[in-house]
């Protein structure tokens, strides 16, 4: 395990399972993507619980086993430290409470803990209630410009992993496989995956909720660099 003892000093194996949880009266919903997020409440803090699950043609083979190369390599311990750098940084992240692997062979299973944030919901779940302000789309690019030019390489950049708050504050989650990166196309890259995202999930939504104003906001606001091009260490 590797956790942040500043957060969870008494953080223990039995945190990564959903039945201690579930048995404490503590489980505070769930989400359904790839696999189910778990949400937790108690003793005043709010936390999210994912269980690391494979996507694509690998999850015929197996659902949620890895190869292991070492700990280090393990998707849940490089989440963790990345998270925790970006953090520690500013950056508008999760803040990461614990993680975890379990080898066994030549494979292992992962989960993470990270922090709750307090958001309205995701950019997905935001466009479902009601058109988003121009300002709002600024301030998306704002953010993904603030991680790109710290070189990093979310891995999934989708409508799903961007959350906001009632302030108008952007956030983003998830970095699993994600990578610091030098300067390149890549970063275009993360653009085009979003706009796929945001075109596949206001599909069927009305004409206003998303739209070409709506992607040059998000541009104008990628286009103002954020004037940091190193990550702390």
């Amino acid at each position: 395990m590797l956790y942040d003892a500043s957060r969870a000093g008494n953080l223990g194996a039995e945190w990564f399972d959903p039945a201690y949880w579930r048995a404490r009266g503590e489980m505070d919903g769930s989400a359904q993507g790839r696999g189910t997020t778990h949400f937790i409440k108690t003793d005043g803090n709010r936390y999210v619980l994912r269980h690391y699950r494979r996507g694509g043609l690998m999850a015929r083979i197996s659902q949620d086993r890895y190869r292991w190369r070492d700990a280090e390599s393990t998707r849940p311990f490089a989440e963790w430290q990345l998270t925790y750098r970006l953090h520690r940084a500013g950056l508008p992240v999760p803040a990461p409470v614990g993680a975890r692997y379990r080898q066994a062979g030549s494979t292992y299973t992962g989960d993470i803990l990270t922090e709750r944030l307090a958001t309205v919901g995701s950019l997905t779940e935001c466009l479902r209630t009601g058109a988003l302000s121009v300002v709002t789309w600024i301030a998306i690019g704002r953010c993904i410009r603030r991680f790109h030019d710290l070189g990093v390489r979310h891995a999934d950049l989708n409508a799903h992993n961007i959350l906001l708050n009632e302030d108008g504050e952007v956030f983003l989650i998830d970095f699993d496989r994600a990578e610091l990166r030098k300067p390149g196309i890549w970063s275009d890259g993360n653009l085009v995956r979003l706009r796929r995202s945001l075109e596949k999930v206001s599909w069927g939504m009305a004409p206003e909720r998303f739209g070409e104003s709506d992607w040059h906001g998000l541009l104008d606001g990628y286009r103002q660099p954020s004037g940091k091009s190193e990550l702390p260490p």
